[in-house]
């Protein structure tokens, strides 16, 4: 029988560490499986995953529609290459999962059968708590010859028979109200319903008794029935009616949550969480499994934490967590995210007292940007600057992302970013040497959407592509910022942020 449990993590008073074992409020950005590596036997309390079924040790996170669609689309030749990929990596979450730790792998119907096989495999079948089905998405009129597939599965492991479990509920439907609260005492104002007090086992020759002029066996003793009556908890309609006891609707938890997840909506695109992220799940679903099977201060892992959804809701509910991301772009989007949403602080000194937060094997060297894709460069470029990339990356007509400076002032309408009336336009090109040209077409962007002022980001710049930007200047008023990734990287680019 599943039992709550306290969590074993202590804080160090002397460095703000919740665990001696395992750093926390980290993120690392690199492959999963060399990371769990470096993991001892089990640190951590519960793991959340939602490995996207085209992935491979290369897989990478880009925003945008036709590029990003088809990178991720074609990283996986077959179901059974998924299943040798994400085998290993599962083998090692076992292993660093605690004895009282839970484990959730979230995926879709791509494989989801497959995947169950090799978790019973890792875990034991005698370790499968619950498939949970969560409605992602209405049905769509696309499917005419069979029934869509609108639902996710979530599996649910654990290490062991001793785990924490958190019933969660769900408050009860006004309908049910109706029809099963409908009494009202006056004075009060609270509604009840009246339940039945007498017990289903006739042969309880200890509960048997006449109370109130009926005999009956009754769930309770004889002395704990008359102590509800005097509190008046028990209603009789009418002499000789059988007694029954009230039951208030404010004491109610209200509705256990079953293994059927349709009450959380997915990522819409007026959801005002949305990032743009194409597999972003929603933090009421992460909220829902961080309350259900951890305690606070309990360390979350996600090592495929994408936009770091796992990580906001570990972090707003009081729990330690770490995420794990192959994808540069995707660990500073989400450190950004828990800069804006948590107020966490990006900083060493902070995080070494237990007040901040790091990220850790970023591609800091020339070196690794120079060989990353382009729209990954592009995103990294454009975040790196404080902006926001663009969500496209067909037809962007020469704007890879956008800064909105602190001075922008809102429109009339609002809920999306094209809202802000003040923006600059950034460019980014993976070149050792910007030339003219590039500037040029730049010069054009701006003038079609009457900028004065944007950023342009390359390795570096032919002295023609500098004089055509002095030129500009001179002539027109409008301003190009030239920076290299160098002064990025060095932080030296303060100054021309202004």
């Amino acid at each position: 029988m599943a039992k709550k449990i306290k969590t074993d993590s202590k804080k160090d008073p002397a460095g703000g560490k919740p665990s001696a074992l395992i750093d926390t409020r980290v993120i690392y950005c690199g492959d999963n499986l060399d990371q769990l590596k470096k993991f001892p036997d089990g640190c951590v309390d519960l793991i959340y995953i939602d490995p996207p079924f085209n992935s491979n040790r290369n897989y990478e996170v880009f925003w945008g529609e036709t590029k990003e669609k088809r990178s991720f689309e074609d990283r996986h030749a077959s179901t059974q290459a998924y299943i040798e990929f994400m085998r290993p990596r599962c083998v090692e979450l076992h292993r660093v999962l605690k004895k009282t730790g839970s484990f959730y792998y979230h995926c879709d119907w791509h494989a989801s059968h497959y995947v169950k096989i090799m978790l019973d495999q890792i875990f034991s079948e005698n370790q499968f708590q619950t498939e949970i089905i969560w409605r992602r998405t209405n049905a769509k009129g696309l499917a005419f010859r069979s029934f869509p597939n609108d639902h996710d599965t979530i599996f649910y492991y654990t290490k062991n028979n001793d785990y924490t479990f958190n019933r969660q509920y769900l408050p009860h439907d006004k309908k049910y109200i109706k029809e099963f609260y409908k009494y009202v005492e006056p004075k009060t104002g609270r509604q009840y319903q009246l339940a039945d007090l007498t017990n289903p086992n006739k042969d309880r020759p200890n509960l048997t008794y006449e109370f109130l002029g009926v005999k009956r066996v009754w769930r309770w003793t004889k002395k704990r029935m008359q102590d509800a009556y005097k509190k008046g908890l028990i209603v009789q309609s009418k002499p000789g009616a059988v007694p029954r006891l009230k039951r208030y609707l404010d004491e109610q938890k209200g509705m256990p949550i079953d293994s059927i997840w349709a009450d959380i909506p997915p990522i819409q695109s007026q959801s005002e969480e949305r990032l743009g992220y194409p597999t972003q799940k929603p933090l009421a679903l992460l909220d829902r499994i961080i309350k259900a099977s951890s305690n606070e201060n309990d360390i979350v892992l996600d090592a495929f934490c994408g936009c770091g959804t796992a990580l906001v809701a570990a972090e707003n509910l009081g729990r330690q967590w770490i995420g794990i991301d192959m994808s540069p772009t995707a660990c500073r989007v989400m450190a950004k995210r828990l800069r804006d949403v948590c107020k966490m602080k990006e900083d060493e000194k902070l995080w070494r007292i237990g007040r901040g937060f790091i990220v850790r094997d970023l591609p800091w060297t020339e070196k690794q940007l120079r060989e990353i894709p382009p729209f990954e460069f592009e995103n990294w470029a454009v975040i790196a600057l404080g902006g926001i990339p663009n969500k496209a990356q067909v037809g962007d007509m020469g704007i890879d992302g956008r800064i909105y400076p602190v001075s922008a002032t809102p429109k009339k309408k609002a809920g999306e970013l094209d809202f802000m009336d003040v923006w600059y336009p950034i460019q980014v090109k993976q070149k050792d040497k910007t030339g003219s040209p590039d500037i040029r077409d730049f010069e054009g962007v701006m003038t079609t959407h009457e900028r004065a002022k944007g950023f342009f980001v390359s390795f570096g710049y032919t002295e023609d592509a500098l004089k055509e930007i002095d030129n500009l200047f001179r002539t027109t008023g409008k301003v190009i910022i030239p920076l290299t990734v160098r002064e990025i990287l060095e932080e030296q680019i303060a100054r021309k942020l202004v």
